[in-house]
């Protein structure tokens, strides 16, 4: 029973973080950033929050760095908005997975061309 509660407050947890990153006022971070992965330690003591920018790598990393600065702020709002026991540290980790996908598809949809013009 233990593993559903962790699901269900991650779930809470991705879908409030998401609403606070539109918020953030810092210029580094992206307003196409978006939450790949979340993870959060069994205790809620620590998650872990992968993000990605459409617009590529480096502006994760630079959304990266503006999110690091605002973690306080984003800790307190979360607080806010779920009224936890124990508001967990947050990690911000840039992660490449969106730009791959597009590339990925972009070969897929080449590829399919090149087998209907034969």
């Amino acid at each position: 029973m233990p593993g559903y509660k962790i699901n269900r407050i991650t779930s809470d947890i991705r879908i409030a973080l998401s609403d606070i990153l539109r918020e953030v006022k810092d210029p580094r971070v992206s307003e196409l950033l978006s939450i790949v992965k979340l993870q959060v330690s069994e205790d809620l003591s620590y998650a872990t929050v992968y993000v990605s920018a459409i617009e590529g790598m480096d502006k994760t990393v630079e959304s990266v760095k503006g999110l690091k600065n605002a973690a306080g702020y984003i800790r307190r709002e979360l607080g806010r908005k779920l009224k936890l026991r124990k508001v967990p540290e947050l990690k911000f980790v840039a992660d490449d997975s969106i730009v791959k996908s597009a590339n990925i598809s972009m070969i897929i949809d080449s590829f399919n061309k090149e087998n209907a013009d034969e």
